[in-house]
């Protein structure tokens, strides 16, 4: 657990330093972070699934949108049949951008990952998605918008 809770806080200082490198506020930072990732995996978001990936309200996500559209940043399309339905993107300018600052992460990363066996890593992915699972039902049923006995199952 000290080597997840460290690995944590030094993406959250990478993610700082990207915020410092840009000229941009550490959550605006992380919501680009957030927006390129899900782009790379193919899934990009909603604003209504960044809000919940960087914890913020609907109102406060769309003025940290507001502001990263207006940097240049992040382009909102509407790609579905549904033209209700944004979806955000990285603007053509920021993407070379992120790939100057995360690739030497990304390649550190890959050759550590390289370094080990897949049927261990897809194991120790299991168990991070455990552990994942298991805070996010923490703070769903049991810690609400608080601490214990504030969430769906009070008094557990």
């Amino acid at each position: 657990m000290d080597g997840l809770r460290a690995f944590g806080a030094n993406y959250t200082e990478f993610t700082r330093r990207f915020a410092v490198w840009l000229g941009l506020h550490a959550t605006d930072a992380a919501a680009l972070a957030e927006i390129l990732y899900a782009e790379d995996k193919g899934t990009p978001l909603s604003p209504a699934r960044l809000a919940e990936r960087v914890s913020l309200s609907s109102g406060a996500t769309t003025a940290l949108l507001n502001r990263l559209e207006k940097a240049g940043h992040v382009v909102r399309t509407r790609e579905q049949a549904d033209r209700r339905v944004v979806t955000l993107r990285s603007s053509p300018e920021i993407r070379p951008r992120a790939v100057e600052f995360f690739g030497p992460y990304s390649a550190r990363l890959t050759e550590v990952v390289a370094r080990h066996d897949p049927e261990r890593l897809r194991e120790f992915e299991g168990f991070l998605d455990e552990l994942r699972d298991a805070m996010g039902a923490l703070l769903a049923d049991e810690y609400g918008e608080g601490g214990p006995g504030r969430g769906g199952r009070e008094g557990a």
